[in-house]
């Protein structure tokens, strides 16, 4: 009986990816025009639900993914990569870690932080084992890295000099494990109702997708009778990101790395293939600097300086928050205890209409260079 179970599941399996390529094949044969777009949406939602089905048993069957990793600093980024392209050696460089480093391939077989200061600012970076291509699918400890990748708040994708290729291969593998780089959430809420069908409400004019494709999408999910406002122009990819509502948005950067090893004439032709947002050797310790400013800056950090009531801001550590965080973000940072003690804040800054407003929402949203003064119960 429990080799009958075994062979069950095997051929569960192997129908499942079965059913998957032949869902694949059929998008990349039919041929985008107004009159397929439908069947291409309808494709690509029930191939959608295959991914998320497959991924969430699996999850389960092997009891939890991800390497186990505490969550420290201010934010934490993740770099991502084939094997030997030098992780290693780059966390090294920018940040305390000692991890191994070696000329071959997975070096790295866990995940290992590292922790990186910049402008007063503390952030995790970690180093884990080179994925490639499938590991989406399980293939190379792909499931946890990826995993991994998915708590992170910045995502780091380094590629080498003399394996241009792989950028492709590592992009698709993040975005198949719902990771949506330097993108923003579309602006679509969805809302069910008992009856009466679907109802589309639009502010904008979609040129990427018909209404009739958004019915038909809504359908495949269950979602016969529901409501939906869009207010940008979205794809029909991003229409099934919304009705799955699991996906991450975080900001990415593209790191070329190991340009020491060429010359000018084959960087120039490597950097027009990556379209890299900065160029490195790790080994070299060239552009390592600069990339710890872009991950700065592209993490979106602003400082907030803290001022008890009847004394001067401390003006020499700020608090490091992200743009967008409110004062409650700055409590929760702070003390445990001040969201549900706060009574008041007086803030002194850009945000406020005048020097130490008294703000009493937890929801107002903290500008850069902020000065806060938190009072609570």
């Amino acid at each position: 009986m429990q080799q009958y179970n075994v062979k069950d599941a095997k051929s569960h399996v192997s129908a499942h990816e079965r059913k998957v390529k032949e869902l694949e094949e059929e998008l990349s044969t039919t041929k985008y025009n107004k009159k397929t777009q439908g069947h291409i949406g309808l494709v690509k939602a029930k191939l959608a639900k295959m991914k998320e089905e497959y991924q969430r048993k699996a999850a389960a069957k092997s009891g939890g993914t991800g390497f186990s990793v505490k969550r420290s600093g201010d934010a934490t980024a993740i770099m991502v990569g084939f094997p030997s392209v030098g992780k290693s050696t780059l966390l090294n460089v920018i940040t305390n870690a000692n991890s191994p480093v070696g000329a071959y391939a997975f070096t790295t077989l866990t995940c290992i932080p590292g922790l990186m200061e910049y402008n007063h600012s503390k952030i995790q970076v970690l180093d884990v084992p080179g994925i490639v291509e499938g590991a989406a699918t399980g293939r190379g400890r792909g499931r946890e890295v990826l995993a991994c990748a998915q708590s992170a708040d910045f995502v780091i994708i380094l590629i080498d000099i003399f394996n241009p290729e792989h950028l492709e291969v590592v992009k698709n593998e993040i975005y198949e494990t719902g990771l949506r780089m330097n993108q923003k959430p579309p602006q679509v809420k969805i809302s069910k109702k008992m009856r009466g069908g679907i109802d589309i409400g639009l502010t904008v004019k979609l040129t990427k997708i018909s209404q009739e494709t958004i019915k038909t999408i809504l359908k495949e999910f269950r979602l016969e009778n529901s409501s939906i406002v869009i207010r940008e122009d979205i794809t029909d990819d991003q229409l099934i990101d919304v009705i799955e509502g699991n996906k991450k948005y975080v900001p990415a950067i593209t790191v070329l790395n190991k340009i020491d090893m060429v010359d000018e004439e084959e960087l120039e032709r490597v950097k027009t293939i990556v379209k890299p947002d900065i160029c490195i050797s790790a080994e070299l310790k060239t552009g390592t600097g600069e990339l710890k400013d872009l991950i700065f800056k592209k993490l979106e950090f602003i400082r907030v300086y803290c001022k008890e009531a009847g004394k001067k801001a401390d003006m020499g550590v700020p608090l490091i928050m992200r743009k967008g965080n409110t004062l409650k973000d700055v409590c929760t940072k702070l003390h445990k205890d001040f969201v549900s003690k706060f009574r008041f804040a007086r803030v002194w800054g850009k945000g406020v209409k005048f020097p130490g407003q008294v703000i009493r929402k937890l929801e107002h949203v903290v500008q850069d260079n902020d000065i806060v003064e938190i009072h609570v119960s």
